[in-house]
């Protein structure tokens, strides 16, 4: 059985999370151009999870948000129990800004003609 992801969109926008009502008990942002938003989060939930896995209780959550300069991303989520924020948070970031990840998610997340922002 496969469980499904949220996916809410507002004006500017994406919110990808397991969990209808989503949770950043730790988090991390990114600035990224402007790319398909829904493609770049999806990518980027998974290798958050791969990254976090071993993070007991972990349940990630990937926002992206339009701005005038591109885009703001924020990944993190939400997590049962005790854990150490800062070495978690310290992961996040350094997945953020890995410039292989980034070129991966880039490359793959491209505005591309027909397709649309998402």
């Amino acid at each position: 059985m496969t469980k499904s992801w949220h996916i809410a969109r507002d004006d500017d926008r994406l919110t990808l999370s397991r969990h209808p009502a989503p949770r950043f008990d730790l988090s991390a942002e990114a600035s990224f151009p402007q790319l398909r938003r829904l493609a770049l989060a999806q990518m980027v939930r998974q290798d958050l999870w791969r990254r976090l896995r071993n993070l007991r209780g972990f349940s990630p959550v990937v926002e992206v948000t339009r701005t005038e300069t591109g885009l703001r991303l924020r990944a993190g989520g939400a997590v049962a129990g005790r854990f150490p924020r800062s070495h978690a948070e310290a992961q996040i970031a350094s997945l953020l800004h890995d410039p292989a990840y980034r070129a991966r998610w880039q490359s793959c997340a491209r505005l591309t003609q027909g397709k649309d922002l998402l």
